[in-house]
């Protein structure tokens, strides 16, 4: 196509390292038009990534492009010397990275970042380079531009991190831009304000987009064509509306069948959505091994519709039905059972597993019990700064008059934006942080009353999930110490049976009993996140707190903890904690569900209630906010806007006031007390709750 901005031609890249090679990608054919969107999506190690670094030659140590080009503004990037690519880089084409924490450099202020491209590429002053900085900070929607130039990465919060990683790959406005994974682990309202200012920005300079990401709600509304990755290939490629209407190879249809059901609002006060307990359809196995080259199609030892012609021969992706459609139009896949097109049906249905028959046992029995839990930590200007204690601002209130109950058997979720106190109130929970205010109390005790050896018996009842499985674990220590450790601390059973109960506890989150000879790094994250659900079972416990257990997985990974999660709640009676900003999740997962801001609850209640029938305008505003996997899904109301004041300094009376839609001059000087305006059970601490009306209606 003479028309092309970037033309990817059958690309294959290896790396190469400690005596083996890694075939990254297989024959990569793309396109892409000035001022079009393309999404790549598809699970982890599919390609994706390698894909994006592969048009600026940043691969990793022992990468290297075997065949192939990648022609940009008339020049093959693949064969381009390093000199000519430096040019290119942050120029004309520039790469936002998954993690902006990573990617900014520590030592130097977010000014002197986001000016390098212009003193490197334009050539400028210093003065008109950091003048243009803080007007590019300004076009990216950060909050007191000129201030932030002198601010460092450490002192922003992770939307503004990101903020600056956009600005730095626009300041000297591209051609294209490469976002990659530019909303994993944000909370809904920040992804959205990011995706939003892509979206505004994209059409403001006339830029072309490459989106990367796993996630399939992100996508949706914010590319024009979508191409699907696996094992180092492409599977299916189209424009967007056709793939989400018709996904045609199977794997694509298995990704959209691994989606929890979108808390959506129902039209017109009708009766709330149920998924009636049916698990998620997963998909089995792992990914293929990027090492060796097999027969057949890449996804036949995961497909549920293979064949024999599927494990000898690898089918090959076509546009169009004789190959002939234009790239713009054509609707290709590689499989030679596709699934077919069903207008107005449910594209993944028939790989959804059917209700099951034994739902939960729940008791009415409290397990959990906060009752009005605060907790606040004190704020230290340095080690020579001297504050008057008591005064405002000397202290963060990360948790304010919580109170909530999780009973044996049930799942409570906590969802809130990303500084909302979900963690906090987490840790409280189980015991390693002591409320300043408040009490806790399980299984009918106050906690804090518990002397040392009844404090070691209470936690074996009560463990958490944490949220980087990795990080929680010493990288030392092989699997079987690492599930074994709680056991021995405990004092529970001799060596034969400590081995007896790690091989029950593997079986139960369906790993192989030969992964005790492991090290951590040598599972996915997905594995490691079942072992991190393993070791928090590993003493039996009545009650399990999960942070962030799923944030960061990919929906196939996703899938399968959400449905161990409930099966092992099935079969053992445990009571979850389940802290997540990802809503879907959450109203898949959860009986009952907190909504937090600022420290307080909000809004509490049956999941499936709080989620119909929102009371608290920030809860409306988080589900108009949510990212659907749909093309044309349309928000019924409005979503939420700007960021969170500090917990340093709240506002006086209602805290989320500032960001309210209704609020008034009662708001500012009263806090609303929870209340109960409609349903028994469903509480709301606000002074004007929504009625049913305004929820239908928007």
């Amino acid at each position: 196509m003479t028309d092309s901005l970037l033309r990817i031609e059958d690309l294959y890249v290896e790396i190469a390292g400690r005596g083996r090679t890694v075939r990254a990608l297989d024959g990569i054919d793309l396109d892409l038009a000035p001022g079009e969107a393309l999404g790549i999506v598809g699970e982890s190690g599919c390609g994706k990534t390698m894909t994006a670094l592969s048009v600026l030659g940043l691969l990793p140590p022992g990468g290297r492009i075997t065949r192939g080009r990648i022609l940009f503004g008339g020049t093959d990037l693949a064969a381009a010397p390093e000199p000519a690519l430096r040019k290119v880089r942050g120029n004309t084409v520039g790469m936002v990275f998954q993690d902006p924490l990573t990617s900014l450099n520590p030592t130097l202020t977010i000014g002197a970042q986001v000016a390098e491209p212009l003193l490197l590429h334009r050539k400028l002053t210093k003065a008109d380079a950091w003048d243009r900085a803080e007007e590019t900070l300004r076009l990216v929607g950060m909050p007191r531009p000129a201030e932030r130039l002198t601010s460092y990465p450490h002192q922003l919060s992770g939307g503004m991190r990101q903020r600056v990683a956009i600005a730095m790959a626009l300041v000297c406005e591209p051609r294209l831009l490469i976002a990659d994974e530019p909303t994993t682990a944000l909370d809904v309202t920040t992804q959205h304000q990011i995706l939003e200012l892509i979206d505004e920005l994209r059409a403001r300079l006339g830029m072309a987009l490459i989106l990367v990401t796993h996630d399939l709600g992100v996508i949706a509304r914010r590319v024009d064509r979508v191409a699907v990755m696996y094992g180092g290939r492409i599977a299916e490629r189209a424009a967007v509306r056709p793939l989400f209407a018709t996904p045609r190879h199977r794997y694509t249809q298995a990704l959209f069948a691994a989606l929890p059901d979108l808390p959506r609002l129902p039209q017109g006060g009708g009766a709330p959505r149920t998924d009636g307990g049916r698990p998620l359809a997963t998909i089995p196995g792992l990914p293929p091994s990027l090492l060796t080259r097999t027969a057949g199609c890449r996804f036949a030892p995961r497909c549920g519709f293979v064949t024999d012609l599927c494990r000898v021969a690898e089918p090959e992706l076509t546009d169009g039905p004789e190959g002939t459609a234009p790239a713009a139009t054509a609707h290709a896949f590689a499989c030679f059972h596709p699934a077919g097109p069903a207008p107005g049906a449910d594209p993944a249905a028939e790989l959804r597993p059917p209700t099951p028959a034994a739902p939960p046992v729940r008791t009415d029995e409290p397990l959990l019990r906060l009752t009005d839990v605060g907790k606040s930590y004190p704020l230290h200007g340095g080690p020579f700064t001297r504050r008057k204690p008591g005064g405002r601002g000397t202290e963060v209130s990360a948790v304010a008059g919580v109170s909530l109950t999780v009973r044996r058997g049930e799942t409570f979720g906590i969802v809130g934006e990303s500084g909302c106190g979900k963690s906090t109130l987490g840790r409280i929970a189980v015991g390693l942080e002591a409320p300043t205010t408040g009490t806790v109390h399980f299984a009918g005790r106050d906690i804090s009353t518990l002397n040392r050896r009844e404090l070691r018996a209470h936690r074996r009842e009560v463990q958490l999930m944490f949220q980087d499985s990795y990080a929680s674990m010493d990288p030392r220590m092989r699997v079987g110490a690492v599930l074994r450790e709680p056991l021995v601390i405990q004092g529970i059973g001799d060596r034969t049976e400590q081995r007896r109960r790690i091989a029950g506890l593997l079986d139960d989150v369906g790993l192989p009993r030969g992964a005790v000879d492991r090290y951590p790094h040598e599972f996915s994250g997905g594995q490691r996140q079942r072992l991190g659900l393993a070791r928090a079972l590993a003493l039996a416990p009545s009650l399990v707190v999960a942070d962030e257990p799923v944030s960061a997985l990919d929906v196939s990974v996703q899938a399968q903890i959400l449905n161990l999660l409930r099966e092992l709640q099935r079969e053992k009676g445990i009571g979850y904690l389940f802290i997540s900003h990802d809503l879907a999740v959450v109203r898949h997962l959860a009986d009952s569900v907190g909504v937090m801001y600022l420290g307080k609850l909000v809004e509490t209640g049956p999941a499936e209630q709080v989620f119909a029938r929102p009371l608290h305008p920030y809860t409306r505003g988080l589900l108009d906010t949510v990212n659907a996997p749909d093309p044309d899904a349309v928000p019924a109301g409005a979503p939420l806007a700007g960021e969170a004041p500090s917990a340093a300094t709240p506002p006086s009376g209602c805290r989320f006031r500032t960001r309210c839609p209704v609020a008034t001059a009662l708001c500012a000087t009263t806090e609303p007390p929870p209340a109960e305006p409609e349903t028994a059970g469903h509480r709301v601490a606000c002074h004007f709750p929504l009625t049913v009306e305004a929820v239908s209606n928007g």
